[in-house]
């Protein structure tokens, strides 16, 4: 299915009843990387998974796409199926757009689960490694896919897990350069909802990876206790819906 946000077209999928819950996925992903556990969630619940602007079927409408905008696109789709409350489950740039739907609309969210994501901004270092990156794709798009995606986990997982790598790899080829710049852009311009998140008074998780190599498992684990959320720490790198999907079903399980 899909709707119109602006001049692009957001794809979504929505399978099952009860309480929603919202699947974001992250940079360089789409709404596919959910299917064992969106399958496994719908059973018991209506569970939806949106391609984010400028990423899997969806199309883009800007050269940035800030998270408030992605946001807003999310929002349209939930008008579309008549969703007045929802929870949220957001891997990497998918959490930061659950976020700032709670920023944006907070009576509408029930859970804010943030999966090897953070409340915390860019730092500088990450700002301009935003701004590198961006350079980089609009010179070798192929590179930079490949690069970015094997640096999310362990040398270890990157054996372990090559197949479904390369799967992942080869649909990000598949995101328009304006996409993945866009989302890059908007990443480094989102704001910091630490305390944002401390206030939320609902059901908030943070899920990590031990190893993870682009989030300090040690720094995320002391937000999470700053921020008075429940914390899961699980043992490995970036893709906790790759490297630990029956763990992370477990969770989501008991997600309200």
């Amino acid at each position: 299915m899909q709707i119109k946000y602006k001049e692009a077209n957001i794809y979504f999928t929505s399978r099952g009843s009860g309480k929603p819950l919202v699947l974001l996925h992250g940079f360089l992903e789409s709404s596919e990387i959910w299917g064992e556990l969106a399958a496994e969630l719908a059973q018991e619940r209506q569970v939806i998974c949106i391609d984010l602007p400028g990423h899997g079927n969806s199309g883009c409408f800007g050269e940035i796409h800030e998270m408030s905008e992605m946001a807003r696109a999310v929002k349209a789709v939930l008008d579309k199926l008549e969703i007045e409350k929802v929870s949220f489950a957001g891997h990497s740039m998918g959490g930061y757009v659950g976020l700032e739907f709670y920023n944006i609309f907070p009576t509408m969210v029930t859970a804010l689960v943030l999966v090897n994501s953070t409340p915390e901004a860019d730092s500088d270092e990450r700002k301009r490694n935003r701004d590198r990156a961006t350079r980089l794709v609009k010179e070798n798009k192929q590179a930079f896919v490949s690069m970015a995606i094997s640096n999310l986990l362990t040398r270890e997982n990157n054996k372990k897990f090559r197949k479904e790598l390369e799967v992942l790899k080869n649909s990000a080829m598949n995101i328009p350069t304006q996409g993945i710049t866009a989302a890059l852009q908007g990443m480094k311009l989102r704001k910091d909802h630490t305390k944002l998140f401390a206030e939320y008074d609902g059901n908030k998780h943070i899920i990590a990876g031990e190893q993870d190599p682009v989030m300090d498992f040690e720094r995320i684990k002391k937000i999470a206790a700053t921020c008075k959320s429940r914390f899961k720490g699980f043992p490995d790198g970036h893709l906790a819906y790759m490297e630990n999907t029956e763990a992370l079903l477990n969770y989501l399980h008991f997600i309200e």
